[in-house]
């Protein structure tokens, strides 16, 4: 899925995000049994639904330069994906600003976007389309990225419901990565299709990382993270613990999943 940038009247030229004061709360339902009958008798007691407020980002604030290539580390319910989707327009700030330069791809999930009903053929050429492409320009990119997909024989022109998971991940990888985005966001996409395509997208990956593009990632997959990042930042129940060195921050981040306890610089943050 792609979107175009939102601002970047502000940013300074060699920015191309800047978050500034990030918060992002939500609520969720608590009710332990979502039925329609439970439903019925709340509304006729006239009782509200029992909500909690998930505060999934806090006051983050982060400036990520041109060529910049940024992996995000942290444990599950930490505030990633939710930051990846803010920072995509997906999901609007509670409180403070995201501004971007540039437009962006976005593999946040798989197939996010994709019409189930059209072939893969033809989903390629709405990414482009989304992408602000001409005809011209999706029509010399729509076998390459057919070809990267690498799809059974004949499958690229079947409906898109008809693909396996793996299927589905090749095609949604290579949209997004062959859209030629100025700012490319990737949530857990390194671990797509089996062991050969693995290799093929990251050296795709580290084709856009000689190219300057400007990339965040979000993975488990650390030693990726270390190979093709030149900054990680660690984020925990919503906050940003530490930036620096890919090495740096996962080698903190690898002792915090043992020993299970934050070091003790970070508990007051």
């Amino acid at each position: 899925m792609l979107s175009e940038s939102k601002s970047a009247n502000s940013l300074p030229d060699d920015l191309a995000i800047r978050i500034n004061e990030l918060s992002i709360s939500y609520k969720i339902n608590v009710e332990s049994k979502k039925t329609l009958k439970n439903a019925i008798m709340r509304a006729s007691k006239g009782e509200r639904v029992r909500t909690r407020t998930v505060e999934a980002v806090k006051n983050l604030s982060l400036d990520i330069p041109h060529g910049s290539v940024v992996g995000i580390v942290g444990a599950n319910g930490a505030g990633k994906s939710t930051l990846m989707r803010s920072i995509a327009g997906i999901l609007p700030p509670t409180s403070g600003q995201i501004t971007v330069n540039g437009r962006i791809s976005t593999l946040l999930a798989l197939g996010v976007g994709f019409n189930k009903a059209l072939s893969g053929r033809d989903n390629i050429i709405l990414g482009g389309l989304a992408a602000g492409m001409s005809k011209a320009e999706i029509e010399s990119q729509t076998d390459s990225i057919a070809e990267f997909a690498d799809l059974p024989e004949g499958f690229i022109d079947m409906p898109v419901r008809t693909y396996s998971n793996g299927m589905y991940s090749r095609v949604a990888f290579a949209v997004a990565v062959n859209m030629t985005p100025d700012i490319l966001l990737l949530d857990e996409a390194l671990s797509a299709g089996d062991a050969a395509f693995k290799e093929k997208s990251f050296n795709r990956m580290r084709e856009l990382c000689a190219e300057a593009r400007t990339i965040l990632i979000v993975s488990h997959a650390l030693s990726s993270l270390n190979e093709l990042c030149d900054r990680a930042i660690w984020l925990h129940k919503g906050k940003m613990l530490a930036s620096g060195k890919p090495e740096e921050i996962t080698e903190q981040y690898l002792k915090f999943l043992n020993v299970g306890e934050l070091p003790s610089s970070y508990e007051d943050l």
